[in-house]
């Protein structure tokens, strides 16, 4: 079983600066309390093929993550993949950003969940969950990227 999760939030912040602050996965922990923390390779802006490294925390339990960024046109698309080996991983995921005006952005957020193995059994708590939080998660980005 596989589902998807999304919010959809506005921030009062020009596009541009949404989006580069978004590219940098290295901000996710400003707004993703299970992320503990998170390098990029390579160093340098990101790209197609950056990939970010990650501990989280999710239901007590701690794992590594590796996202590849998949796509990337500023300052309106970034997309992602999940191709570490967990029981629950992101297989597609993505920001679309669009100007409202010159100073408002409206973010869509979304993340395809898929189980493997055990994960099979797992995945559908966790996208309950996901589900459950995206309007908060949505707010949660919005507050990091305006204090930025």
């Amino acid at each position: 079983m596989a589902g998807r999760f999304e919010a959809t939030v506005e921030i009062d912040r020009p596009v541009e600066e949404v989006f580069a602050y978004l590219a940098d996965g290295r901000n996710d922990p400003a707004f993703s309390p299970r992320v503990l923390e998170i390098t990029k390779t390579p160093d340098g802006p990101t790209a197609v093929g950056t990939v970010f490294t990650s501990t989280v925390k999710d239901a007590g339990m701690k794992t590594a993550r590796r996202i590849r960024i998949t796509e990337l046109r500023a300052p309106t698309t970034l997309r992602w993949t999940e191709i570490s080996k967990n029981l629950v991983t992101s297989a597609d995921g993505g920001y679309d950003l669009s100007a409202v005006s010159p100073t408002t952005t409206r973010l869509r957020i979304f993340n395809t969940l898929e189980g493997h193995g055990l994960g099979k059994l797992l995945v559908g708590l966790a996208l309950s969950a996901a589900r459950k939080d995206a309007p908060a998660f949505g707010r949660r980005i919005k507050t990091a990227v305006e204090a930025s």
